[in-house]
């Protein structure tokens, strides 16, 4: 994924509380609590910490992530990335070095877990 598909940014040292909605993909380096509810990606840097409940397309976590992810086509997870809770999705990518604690519920598609 280019930078130039990225339709929003929340840098480094923005904190943001509540629901986010978007379409096509956005990028977090921040801190962010809340909900986030898109069909597209979110792409969470290596300092960005979120906690909450994701409900993407995609998820490519390369920070820390607390909650609940449902991700419809897939959640990467690099090697900076660490993940405590619950991800459902139909496909995991993970680097060597990237965490998960907690659970994983993987089908064929995501349509079976709303």
């Amino acid at each position: 994924m280019s930078k130039e598909e990225i339709n929003a940014f929340l840098g480094a040292g923005t904190v943001y509380q509540g629901r986010l909605s978007f379409q096509g993909a956005v990028r977090i380096d921040g801190s962010y609590s809340g909900e986030v509810l898109s069909d597209g990606a979110l792409i969470v840097g290596k300092d960005a910490e979120i906690e909450g409940a994701l409900n993407v397309g995609d998820l490519l976590l390369s920070g820390r992530f607390t909650g609940e992810v449902q991700a419809k086509r897939r959640v990467t997870i690099h090697k900076t990335g660490v993940l405590q809770g619950t991800v459902r999705t139909p496909a995991l990518i993970m680097e060597e070095g990237g965490q998960i604690d907690g659970q994983i519920f993987m089908q064929g598609n995501s349509r079976g877990m709303e």
